[in-house]
């Protein structure tokens, strides 16, 4: 019996050792953001809003928040959009030159 004791309290011990909180908010645990869609168009700003929250682009790379001002987090990979596009004008025109607007940009099978 005495060792049914010993043998449970030791369960219970290795038990809780296994237990993971998550950290607060503020240092991006505990948060569960959903995926960016497929492609992510981005106008004259490099924000992007879905589900309560603010997505940032810079430097390539992904930030999430809850406002613009702040804390940023970055957002997993795994949660990156395959593409992002810019849908201003001035940006159009530095890569395209001026007749952007007469071609078409979308993939063949948008096309249909």
């Amino acid at each position: 019996m005495k060792h049914l004791a010993l043998m449970a309290l030791f369960a219970l011990v290795m038990v809780s050792a296994c237990v993971v909180t998550p950290a607060p908010p503020e240092y991006g645990g505990g948060v569960v953001v959903s995926p960016l869609p497929a492609i992510v168009v981005l106008g004259v700003e490099p924000y992007y809003q879905q589900g309560g929250y603010v997505y940032y682009y810079h430097d390539n790379r992904w930030s999430y928040s809850r406002s613009r001002k702040g804390p940023w987090s970055d957002l997993p990979r795994s949660h990156w959009p395959r593409e992002t596009r810019r849908n201003d004008d001035h940006h159009n025109r530095d890569k395209y030159g001026d007749d952007y607007r007469d071609k078409d940009y979308r993939y063949d099978h948008d096309k249909r």
